[in-house]
């Protein structure tokens, strides 16, 4: 084998010895974040705050789907409690132009009997991240400091982290019984709130 062979076959052999360590150290950062959702998944923080915050779902022509109704059921049953004296929805039009996920919510827990004045909607958002630099936004104006927020078990953890990096102090209230039934959607969902929350600490888009 002559010397470029050999030249050629150790850079090869480099770039793959590479390759796998940067798969490894993906891996247990993935495996490390997963440990983290869970173990926030599986508690409750409920403390008094400035306000409940309800991260949206889809909603069906003006209506919440099941998911986002059990969410805001449990924003209101917290209401109820006199967790915090203001409920904030968020979520923005997505495919449907005449409804928001955050008025549709708004417009529900109004009819379950919160008054209006204790429920504000954000409407312009897309994604987690974008709620919770609008939720941010919409407390600060308001001289709210501290917020409860709402969503699936596996969700709290990014978005108490993208509460909190915008200066805001996070409890979360995870809906109950929204976790995964089987092993294979449980291991899909921590895989795709790890891979989330991981690009976001890197900067890249969501």
């Amino acid at each position: 084998m002559n010397e470029l062979a050999t030249n050629r076959l150790s850079r090869s052999h480099w770039i793959w010895r590479a390759m796998g360590l940067v798969t490894l150290a993906a891996g247990v950062l993935i495996a490390a974040t997963a440990v983290r959702i869970v173990r926030v998944a599986s508690r409750a923080d409920l403390r008094p705050a400035d306000a409940i915050v309800v991260f949206g779902a889809a909603e069906y022509a003006g209506h919440p789907s099941p998911v986002y109704r059990a969410r805001l059921d449990h924003a209101y049953d917290l209401f109820q409690r006199g967790i915090a004296p203001v409920v904030i929805t968020t979520g923005g039009f997505g495919y449907d132009p005449d409804f928001s996920e955050g008025g549709v919510g708004r417009d529900y827990l109004m009819h379950r009997g919160i008054p209006e004045r204790s429920l504000i909607a954000e409407t312009q958002s897309s994604h987690s991240a974008q709620s919770a630099v609008r939720v941010a936004v919409i407390m600060h104006a308001n001289g709210m400091g501290s917020c409860v927020a709402v969503s699936d078990e596996y969700h709290v953890f990014r978005i108490k982290e993208l509460l909190e990096h915008q200066g805001l102090k996070v409890y979360v209230a995870p809906r109950s019984g929204s976790r995964p039934h089987t092993r294979w959607q449980r291991c899909l969902a921590l895989l795709r709130e790890s891979v989330s929350y991981l690009l976001w600490r890197l900067h890249l888009p969501v």
